[in-house]
């Protein structure tokens, strides 16, 4: 991952308010509902079970962890600095930790070794920094967000 540069500026906080505002967006907001109340999926079969291919809840599925995996792509690539990013956006550790029985189905599924990368790299990160500054609160975070309600 690229060094994000130790003071955050202007235009990290921009971008941070503009990636908020899509998040705010109708079709998006709908299928963050939908993923945080229904995905919890243990394998990429039950990943296929809960939201087959063609229906509204795959592309819910897809909408929210491509949104994330975008917004990782961000911070890997030092355009957006990762010490503020991780202040004030847990979301996507939440569907990192949702998704990642799954990943490695789909990443055999589709032949491609570096699907969701971005996002398995920034959450690795996260991980690490969320236990720096209060160890074991990753781990606390992990059994509440990954245990259906």
């Amino acid at each position: 991952m690229a060094k994000s540069q130790t003071t955050a500026t202007y235009d990290d906080v921009n971008l941070l308010l503009r990636l908020y505002d899509m998040r705010r967006e109708e079709k998006l907001r709908k299928a963050r509902a939908w993923f945080f109340a229904n995905c919890y999926p243990k394998s990429l079969e039950d990943l296929m079970k809960s939201c087959p291919p063609g229906s509204d809840e795959n592309s819910y599925m897809r909408m929210v962890v491509s949104y994330w995996d975008m917004t990782a792509s961000f911070i890997k690539a030092g355009v957006l600095n990762k010490e503020l990013f991780f202040e004030s956006n847990r979301e996507l550790l939440l569907v990192w930790e949702r998704v990642k029985p799954t990943i490695a189905g789909l990443r055999e599924t589709y032949k491609d070794p570096h699907a969701y990368h971005n996002l398995e790299t920034v959450a690795s990160a996260y991980a690490e920094w969320l236990n720096e500054r209060s160890p074991g609160s990753y781990e606390a975070f992990v059994a509440v967000v990954t245990k259906p309600r």
